[in-house]
C-alpha cells in the first residue's frame, strides 16, 4: 500500500470519527496532533485540513449532483470518501482525477456497502465530467 493510500485511509478515519463524535471535521486531527499520538503523515494532515476548509463547497457539489441522494442519507463512510476525493479532484493538482476516483472506490469496496463503490464511481465521474463547466 502506497504512502498516499495510507494517508487517505487515515484521513478518512479522522473525518469519519469527527463526524461520529459530532465535532468539526478537523478537530479530531488537532486533538491527535496535540496529544502526540504517533506520527501523522503530512498528506493526511493536508487532506483533513483541506476538506475542513472547503467543506461547504465540496458538500454543495455533492448535494447538487448526487441524484436521488441527500448528504444526510448517504452512509457516513461514503460521504467522507466523497469529500476526500472531491477535495483532491478540485484542489490538489498533482493528483490525477482518475487516481482520486480509484482510491475512493477501492476504500469504499473495503469499508462500505456493496453498492457504495458503484455509487461513488458514478458520482465522481459525473463531477469530473462537469468540472470544466463548474470551474468557469
Amino acid at each position: 500500500m502506497s504512502a498516499r493510500t495510507r494517508a487517505r485511509k487515515r484521513a478518512l478515519d479522522v473525518l469519519f470519527e469527527s463526524e461520529l463524535r459530532g465535532v468539526a471535521l478537523g478537530s479530531t486531527l488537532v486533538e491527535r496532533l496535540d496529544a502526540g499520538s504517533g506520527p501523522v503523515n503530512p498528506y493526511t494532515v493536508s487532506l483533513v485540513e483541506g476538506v475542513a476548509a472547503h467543506r461547504e463547497h465540496i458538500d454543495d457539489l455533492l448535494a447538487a449532483h448526487a441524484v436521488g441522494w441527500t448528504l444526510d442519507r448517504m452512509p457516513a463512510v461514503d460521504r467522507n470518501l466523497l469529500r476526500l476525493a472531491v477535495y483532491e479532484i478540485w484542489y490538489v493538482p498533482d493528483v490525477p482525477d482518475s487516481v482520486a476516483v480509484s482510491e475512493a472506490v477501492q476504500l469504499a469496496s473495503q469499508l462500505s456497502t456493496e453498492q457504495s463503490p458503484a455509487f461513488i464511481n458514478g458520482l465522481l465521474g459525473r463531477l469530473i465530467e462537469l468540472k470544466p463547466t463548474l470551474l468557469s
